[in-house]
């Protein structure tokens, strides 16, 4: 393609010369009969270099490069003043004003088009420097918003799941859809009566501990988190990224919870806090998704697996981890478990058959 050449002058034979000049080297160009139709053509020509006569009528050539200059898109244009009047002075003002050189008329053949080669290397380079700061900007927003989608997925999410969400290309991850999953409840028993004696700032502080205890443990299995809502805390496995031992995993981190907390209890006791944790797990069929409003949404799970859990987590005694029938069908190998009949849970039109999680197999 080749380069384009805004020819500015108010003598028309002095045009003339110019172009015959530029011409001879294969240079596109276009006139302008004065500063005004200078400053008109420039947005649609888009020239690469200006070469621009000092003294014209209407507006004179220090105006039109103040002009170019104030203009962000423009300032990379580069400006060769032309002009006979050749005192330092004069030469200062140009160059001050934001032109890139300066040639005196009459001008020398040679020396114009030496000049006009060396502005479009400089054009070149300030195009290349330009293209270069896009491509940094745009990868700059990239990661910025990897890393906001990042924040954002972690709130519910594993890192280990994030990062993999993050890199996949199927959109349909977060659609609605229906899935079999293992769900855990957890929450401790007796909060309500320490949190009505205790004072608000011991409720917070014993919150916050508890929740990134149990938070290190969710993380580790690479659970979902649907929700923490004060004490109470529901994880679910298989969604969004599947995986064939859900509810191995789910029971490994019950385990594993309600032995941290059997450590942590002791430092309870000692303030007076009577709190032990009581899990529920259940497995089955849920439609998942995304839950709220434009602003605020979660992701979240819906059926009577979620339902089911929560119930045998209200049942479970602390240190118990209660867990319904199918999903102990998938890990009886696993643990070791002591039945505990048949409960009436609320909800629930029949008895549920439960079972208490005593340990894990050697």
């Amino acid at each position: 393609m080749p380069k384009k050449i805004l020819i500015v002058d108010d003598e028309p034979f002095n045009l003339d010369l110019l172009e015959q000049e530029l011409c001879e080297q294969d240079y596109e160009i276009e006139r302008a009969n004065d500063g005004v139709e200078a400053l008109e053509k420039v947005p649609t020509f888009e020239p690469d270099v200006i070469l621009l006569d000092y003294m014209m009528p209407k507006m004179n050539g220090l105006e039109v490069v103040r002009r170019l200059k104030q203009e962000e898109k423009y300032r990379g244009i580069p400006v060769i003043l032309l002009t006979a009047k050749a005192s330092q002075e004069d030469k200062i003002r140009g160059l001050d004003a934001g032109a890139d050189d300066y040639v005196v008329k009459p001008f020398d053949s040679f020396e114009l088009l030496a000049r006009v080669r060396s502005m479009l290397r400089i054009k070149q380079l300030h195009d290349s420097l330009d293209e270069w700061n896009r491509n940094l900007n745009e990868k700059v927003n990239q990661q910025v918003t990897e890393i906001e989608r990042m924040g954002r997925l972690k709130r519910y999410l594993s890192p280990q799941i994030a990062e993999v969400i993050l890199k996949s290309d199927d959109d349909a991850l977060f659609k609605t859809h229906r899935r079999e999953i293992t769900v855990v409840f957890l929450d401790l028993r007796g909060f309500t009566a320490f949190s009505d004696s205790a004072e608000p700032e011991e409720v917070i502080d014993l919150l916050r501990s508890y929740h990134a205890e149990m938070g290190t443990l969710i993380f580790k299995f690479e659970g979902t988190v649907e929700h923490f809502a004060g004490d109470g805390v529901m994880v679910f496995f298989n969604d969004p990224i599947p995986c064939d031992d859900h509810t191995e995993k789910a029971v490994r981190m019950a385990s594993e919870m309600r032995a941290r907390v059997k450590e942590i209890r002791a430092g309870w006791l000692k303030k007076g806090y009577e709190l032990d944790l009581g899990v529920g797990v259940a497995r089955g069929y849920a439609t998942l998704g995304n839950i709220g409003f434009e602003g605020r949404r979660d992701y979240g799970a819906v059926g009577n697996v979620t339902n089911l859990a929560a119930r045998l987590c209200d049942e479970a005694k602390g240190g118990q981890i209660l867990i319904s029938q199918r999903a102990l069908a998938s890990v009886e190998a696993l643990v070791e478990v002591e039945p505990i009949g048949e409960l009436s849970l609320k909800g629930f039109h029949r008895a549920v058959p439960a079972y208490n999680v005593l340990a894990l197999k050697s």
